[in-house]
C-alpha cells in the first residue's frame, strides 16, 4: 500500500469568502475554500516564489451565512469624465482616466472550521511545510487578504492507504471536496454539488507586457457530512483514521 506524508492543519476563521470568480454584483461564497485558495496559503506562509507541486485534502463546516457592504471600484480604461467618474488616475502617459467608486455586497461565512491536509509532491518539504504554520512569519490569511486563520494545530501525518472492505461514513461533523471520478465510479456515495475549481495555473504571453493565467480546473463534489460514505475501494488515511481525499 502506498504511504506518504502529510501536514494536517485545524484552522478557525470568524467571517470568511471564498470569492467565486464569476460573481461580482454580489460577492458569492464557495462554501469551503477551492484547492488554488488552499495551495495560495501554502505558498504564501513558506514564501515560496515558484510553483511547488501538492496536492490537498479539503474539509470543514461553518454555522451561517451573512451579508455585509463593501466599497467597491470599477477601472474601465475609459478617460475621466467629471460628471460620470468618482476618481482620477493621472498615467505615466500623460492621460487621465476615470474610476468608479460604488457599493456592492460580499457574502460571508460565519464560524468556519477547516481541516486541511498538505501533501507536497516532493516529500522532503513537509518539514517545512510544518515549521512555517507552526511558526509563522507574519498573519497568515484564508481568502481575502483580511480573512485571517486562527492556528488551532498543527502536525505532520502519515497517510496510509487502505482497502475499506465495508461502507463507512467518511465524516461526522465536517462538509468535504470529493474528486468526483470517485462518485462516477461509484467509490464514495454521497448526494453532493458538483464544482469546477482552480488548482494551479501557468501564465501565458498574449502581448507584449501582458500575461494572463491559464488555470487547471479539478472536478469536484461538495459532499454533506453524514451522508457521504465509502466502501470496497481503496482510501487514503491519516494518522487519526480519518478518511483524506487529495485533489
Amino acid at each position: 500500500m502506498n504511504k506518504k506524508r502529510a501536514v494536517r492543519l485545524e484552522i478557525y476563521q470568524n467571517l470568511v469568502n471564498y470569492k467565486k470568480p464569476t460573481s461580482f454584483q454580489l460577492k458569492e461564497s464557495y462554501p469551503l475554500p477551492p484547492p488554488s485558495t488552499v495551495i495560495g496559503m501554502v505558498h504564501f506562509a513558506c514564501g515560496y516564489k515558484e510553483y511547488h507541486d501538492m496536492d490537498v485534502s479539503i474539509k470543514g463546516n461553518f454555522n451561517s451565512r451573512v451579508y455585509d457592504l463593501y466599497t467597491r471600484y470599477e477601472f474601465a480604461g475609459a478617460s475621466y469624465e467629471d460628471k460620470r467618474h468618482q476618481l482620477a488616475l493621472l498615467s505615466n502617459d500623460g492621460k487621465t482616466y476615470g474610476v468608479t467608486r460604488g457599493v456592492a455586497t460580499s457574502e460571508l461565512l460565519v464560524d468556519v472550521n477547516l481541516v486541511l491536509h498538505i501533501c507536497p509532491k516532493n516529500q522532503e518539504e513537509v518539514q517545512e511545510i510544518y515549521e512555517n504554520f507552526r511558526f509563522p512569519k507574519e498573519y497568515i490569511s484564508l481568502g481575502r487578504r483580511e480573512d485571517l486563520i486562527q492556528i488551532k494545530n498543527v502536525e505532520i501525518v502519515e497517510l496510509e492507504e487502505e482497502y475499506e472492505d465495508d461502507d463507512e461514513i467518511v465524516d461526522k461533523r465536517m462538509n468535504m471536496y470529493v474528486p468526483m471520478e470517485k462518485i462516477e465510479n461509484r467509490e464514495v456515495e454521497s448526494k453532493a454539488t458538483v464544482y469546477t475549481l482552480n488548482k494551479t495555473y501557468t501564465k501565458k504571453t498574449i502581448k507584449k507586457d501582458t500575461e494572463v493565467r491559464n488555470w487547471e480546473r479539478v472536478k469536484v463534489a461538495y459532499c454533506v457530512a453524514e451522508k457521504t460514505s465509502v466502501g470496497y475501494t481503496d482510501v487514503y488515511k491519516d494518522s487519526n483514521k480519518e478518511i483524506v481525499f487529495l485533489i
